[in-house]
């Protein structure tokens, strides 16, 4: 039986450090700045590729680092932890670049893995629809065989950093298995500047730099080299995405509560009323001290879903658990830091508020908590199913 190694080796420590070393010069400050104004954080981006960390978790054939999501994990935390988290490592890295590297034809990989790991392109995914969310059983949007083409017509909304990709990996119906009635899903890379696909910015409250888009494909065609893997197979393709999704989302999460507790943390011990610094009540230190042990109880079990990814082992579990406790975690630890201090918090030179946006999206997405819940109660508890 294999044991989870909860010590982190002279490699990976070593990531963490120089990926740390990297973003800290971006900081709090650089995410503040272009939150409020929505613009991507290109710099901190191309200053991870230049490195070679953004595809730490693709195969060394095509540019990667060779390492799993334990690593790419490793790059998204500390980052979040310096101030400046990349919700796109999720989407492009964790999910595009893990469905590609496991089921792309040898084209494929070829064709965008390279520039997935160059960090020179992005390749974002579209899976969730205005009128199921990310219900793949009830998913509209399809794609229908026309001779050497495959012809995607529906809508998708929510989709993240449309924008900065290259391409996206949509997620559609490409027919009916008999055998249940349910939808047989297909994946398809489609290039952004593809004729009839279209983009409209959907706003929304949370400052953010990744903006957010609705998407239409109106007869959208592309050719058959187009299909990841094989028809039917979407399913299992995007389930092998989302686990990733979530142990790389968690991974932000502590990284964004690491970085608001230690703020919090030095505010508390330099702000002075009454001539004791505000650290010294336990109406401040111990809900830090709380949000501390929490977030470290999340940093713990997203190291064993990653872990439990990297080693083919069921991750199913652990990855939503790490996400659901990584996000409360996060969410407590900024909230917290907001009050410790006071009204400074909600100032733009702190830069907490949008930390608090980017947590509260992340405790809905990529699955939200009562998901999460419901998915511990049937598959760990054997309880009923709810839904």
């Amino acid at each position: 039986m294999s044991v989870v190694d909860f010590g982190e080796d002279a490699e990976l420590a070593a990531l963490r450090e120089t990926v740390a070393a990297i973003a800290k010069p971006f900081g709090g400050a650089y995410y503040t700045e272009r939150s409020h104004a929505r613009r991507p954080t290109s710099e901190v981006w191309a200053a991870l590729a230049q490195a070679g960390f953004l595809g730490v978790n693709l195969p060394e054939a095509y540019g990667g680092g060779g390492g799993g999501i334990v690593e790419l994990a490793a790059v998204c935390e500390e980052t979040a932890a310096a101030g400046c988290p990349l919700l796109l490592l999720v989407v492009s890295a964790a999910i595009s670049g893990e469905v590609i590297s496991r089921f792309g034809s040898a084209e494929q990989k070829l064709r965008w893995l390279p520039g997935l790991a160059d960090g020179s392109h992005k390749v974002v995914f579209a899976i969730t629809e205005p009128g199921a969310g990310s219900n793949t059983h009830r998913l509209a949007t399809k794609a229908v065989r026309d001779g050497d083409d495959w012809v995607l017509t529906g809508q998708k909304y929510y989709i993240s950093g449309f924008d900065e990709a290259a391409a996206v990996l949509v997620v559609a119906r490409t027919g009916v298995d008999e055998a249940t009635g349910r939808a047989r899903l297909s994946l398809f890379v489609v290039p952004t500047d593809t004729p009839g696909l279209v983009a409209h910015p959907l706003p929304v409250a949370a400052q953010m730099p990744e903006q957010q888009f609705t998407l239409f494909f109106d007869d959208v065609r592309v050719p058959a080299d187009a299909l990841i893997g094989v028809e039917g197979d979407g399913f299992r393709q995007v389930f092998h995405g989302l686990n990733p999704e979530r142990i790389t989302g968690a991974a932000i999460c502590v990284g964004i509560a690491r970085y608001a507790l230690g703020k919090a943390a030095d505010y508390a011990r330099h702000r002075q009323v009454w001539d004791v610094p505000i650290g010294a009540h336990q109406g401040v230190s111990h809900p830090l001290a709380k949000a501390r042990i929490e977030t470290s109880l999340a940093a713990l079990m997203t190291q064993k879903a990653a872990w439990s990814h990297d080693h083919g082992l069921p991750a199913g579990e652990p990855s939503n658990m790490a996400k659901y406790a990584a996000a409360e975690a996060a969410l407590a630890a900024v909230d917290q830091a907001i009050q410790t201090h006071g009204g400074n918090g909600m100032a733009v030179e702190y830069g907490l508020v949008p930390l608090w946006g980017m947590v509260r999206t992340l405790r809905i997405a990529p699955v939200n908590r009562e998901m999460i819940l419901n998915y511990v109660a049937q598959h760990t508890l054997g309880l009923p199913r709810s839904y």
